[in-house]
């Protein structure tokens, strides 16, 4: 059970069981989707694999890290910021990207229209997760990345610049917009498949 050790080759062999369980049961259940369906269910599956990684982060993010960091004094945020956030934030920010892509393929795919209100609600909940991606990118990471770079800075014993407070004031507040946004957005992504 070596590969447990190492998340990388864990989720690989998420993967690799995922196959081997979609194969299983198509053998038994005799179903055959077409292409098309197929297409869905892939774009569908990165959406929400995607999805998960950026969601739960921000949870992580709101939940428990800001509150945690604030207990830190200077010294230990020194060793825990620099180690613990860009990595973080990779998945992150990443995350939100596959996340909307996969999202905007999809709603291409089974909601092209306005015309129902599924579609409707798919469209919202994208328009959501749109904003929420753009927050990420065009607030939270450059902030963040800022943070980083001063903490480390001042752990190696350079002043912290005094804008710090304001970097982290604006990442906070675009991240918590967003962790509020989350809830209506999941609401209306759930609502386009089954409240119509």
């Amino acid at each position: 059970m070596k590969f447990l050790e190492n998340p990388n080759q864990t989720m690989i062999a998420g993967f690799v069981l995922a196959g081997v369980l979609a194969g299983t049961w198509i053998g038994a259940s005799g179903v055959s989707p077409s292409p098309e369906a197929w297409a869905q269910q892939f774009v569908r599956w990165v959406h929400l694999l995607a999805g998960i990684t950026w969601i739960g982060l921000l949870y992580f993010f709101n939940l428990i890290n800001a509150g945690f960091l604030k207990s830190l004094d200077a010294g230990q945020k020194g060793v825990v910021i620099p180690r613990l956030m860009p990595v973080a934030l990779n998945w992150f920010r990443h995350g939100a990207t596959v996340t909307v892509l996969a999202g905007i393929a999809l709603i291409g795919l089974t909601h092209p229209s306005l015309e129902g209100t599924g579609d409707k609600a798919a469209w919202l909940g994208g328009l959501l997760g749109l904003i929420m991606m753009g927050n990420v990118h065009g607030i939270i990471w450059p902030n963040q990345k800022k943070i980083i770079a001063a903490t480390a800075d001042a752990a190696a014993g350079k002043p912290a610049p005094p804008e710090m407070a304001d970097w982290a004031k604006k990442a906070l507040y675009a991240s918590r917009i967003n962790f509020m946004l989350s809830i209506p957005m999941l609401f209306f992504m759930g609502a386009a498949s089954h409240l119509h």
